[in-house]
């Protein structure tokens, strides 16, 4: 059935609705069809979560927790998956449980988990997350070293990493070697076989030795992204403290010669974007939020399952801005559940709930 929302541009309506399997049928405005492929390749780092059983408490006052997968790539390549794309993740967990939980978690949801690697001399990684009463995030981490910081080079598929459409990452996997050697070598071989390369640093300040070596190791990789992600409060943070509302700001200190997109998450109230043309601003899908973990991570899956199948969508604004109110409708659902990929939404979801905001 064809949706209200999606009828301004064919394109764009046949590839929310339709697109699936690793070659998507992508039907243009004139008719045409073309087969292309559309994988998206997410590395970095796959852990367990363990989520409060309560909302609005401190770790230290949480009374129980539930695990739940997570590590902002997996999430992205679960969403990806969710929403009919197709996705892969390449990192490195413990030869333990809990790391072959997190395979079968990614097989389940129809993830290529073909390039993970598994370490029997060090541990899945663990994290602690909640959400307190003030609306911050607390975050404690087990990871002396965990195994997802120990991938080498000599263990990367290079063929699947070649076949990316887009290739995604983080900057955790910057923070100690071996991995950052990897995620390096691993950026130039996806940017040599012409993958789209996609960046969100996704700030996490207690695992790096400094904020100085945070902003540093963040920003060493930055001008060779294609698209960015970033939250307001990474923009105050690797800026030195300006304005995160500022455009300024972000054109002058953030975009880069090579960008062609920047986009920046503002939670509920939805996100900006930045091309070379143009910048603006999409609002939020307004829902009764339960835990914000993973909101992020479900916005660039929602656009990179779009941009994979549409490579430049950057340059049309009004299309943009249909498949980032797309976008925002993912961040939306995924906090009304617990836990990351858990509430990773599916398409027919998202387009339920996009029914709801045009019928408003």
């Amino acid at each position: 059935a064809q949706r209200k929302y999606y009828t301004v541009h064919n394109d764009i309506e046949c590839f929310l609705i339709c697109v699936g399997g690793s070659a998507d049928l992508v039907i243009t405005t004139n008719g045409s069809s073309q087969e292309s492929s559309s994988l998206v390749v997410c590395f970095g780092e796959m852990l367990i979560d363990f989520v409060p059983t309560v909302g609005g408490v401190s770790l230290a006052e949480a009374p129980a927790f539930k695990k739940a997968p997570g590590g902002a790539p997996a999430n992205v390549a679960v969403g990806i998956a969710r929403l009919g794309g197709s996705s892969a993740f390449v990192g490195k967990v413990g030869e333990d449980e809990f790391g072959y939980m997190l395979a079968d978690i990614l097989k389940q949801n129809k993830v290529d988990n073909s390039g993970m690697r598994f370490d029997h001399n060090a541990r899945t990684a663990l994290a602690f997350v909640t959400l307190r009463s003030d609306g911050e995030r607390e975050f404690l981490f087990f990871r002396n070293p965990s195994a997802d910081m120990l991938l080498h080079e000599s263990e990367l598929d290079v063929n699947l990493i070649k076949q990316a459409k887009i290739f995604h990452y983080g900057s955790i996997s910057l923070i100690d070697e071996p991995c950052r050697s990897t995620h390096l070598a691993a950026m130039a071989i996806a940017k040599k076989s012409g993958s789209i390369l996609s960046y969100d640093p996704n700030l996490r300040l207690p695992l790096w030795p400094s904020a100085d070596a945070a902003r540093e190791g963040i920003m060493s990789i930055w001008d060779h992204a294609d698209v960015i992600k970033i939250s307001e409060d990474e923009i105050s943070f690797l800026t030195g403290g300006d304005d995160p509302y500022d455009d300024s700001v972000v054109l002058k200190k953030l975009f880069h010669p090579n960008l062609k997109l920047l986009l920046v998450s503002e939670g509920s109230e939805g996100c900006r974007y930045y091309t070379k043309q143009y910048k603006g601003r999409v609002p939020g899908v307004k829902v009764k939020a339960v835990d914000t973990t993973g909101a992020g991570d479900a916005f660039v899956s929602g656009i990179l399952s779009i941009l994979a199948s549409d490579i430049d969508i950057y340059q049309d604004e009004k299309r943009l801005r249909e498949a980032l109110l797309f976008a925002n409708a993912c961040g939306a659902l995924t906090v009304t559940e617990r836990g990351a990929i858990p509430a990773m939404p599916t398409k027919d979801a998202v387009l339920q709930l996009l029914e709801k905001v045009d019928a408003s």
